[in-house]
């Protein structure tokens, strides 16, 4: 067996081996570590592209108040519950 492992397995071979090892596991740009960023990377993708998404809502909103004062006022009077001075608002929750 000791013959065996002594024509087979050498010093340079354990090295390579070692050096391998490390730079795949416990190394700075490990695998496990690139396989983190990679899904961190997609993560923050798909909150950009949910962000994109609320942007766009809130661009298409902001031309609409902008064209149309109806609008406009069915907005804040809901929102921030305005009203003219003749009318009563009542809130239910």
């Amino acid at each position: 067996m000791i013959n065996w492992l002594k024509r087979y397995i050498s010093l340079p071979l354990l090295i390579v081996v070692g050096f391998v090892a490390y730079v795949l596991f416990f190394n700075e740009n490990s695998i496990m570590r690139s396989m983190d960023y990679a899904a961190e990377i997609r993560s923050l993708e798909d909150k950009i592209a949910q962000c994109e998404d609320t942007l766009r809502h809130y661009e298409a909103l902001n031309r609409r108040l902008d064209s149309n004062p109806e609008e406009l006022e069915r907005i804040v009077r809901e929102h921030y519950h305005m009203q003219r001075p003749s009318e009563d608002v009542y809130i239910f929750d």
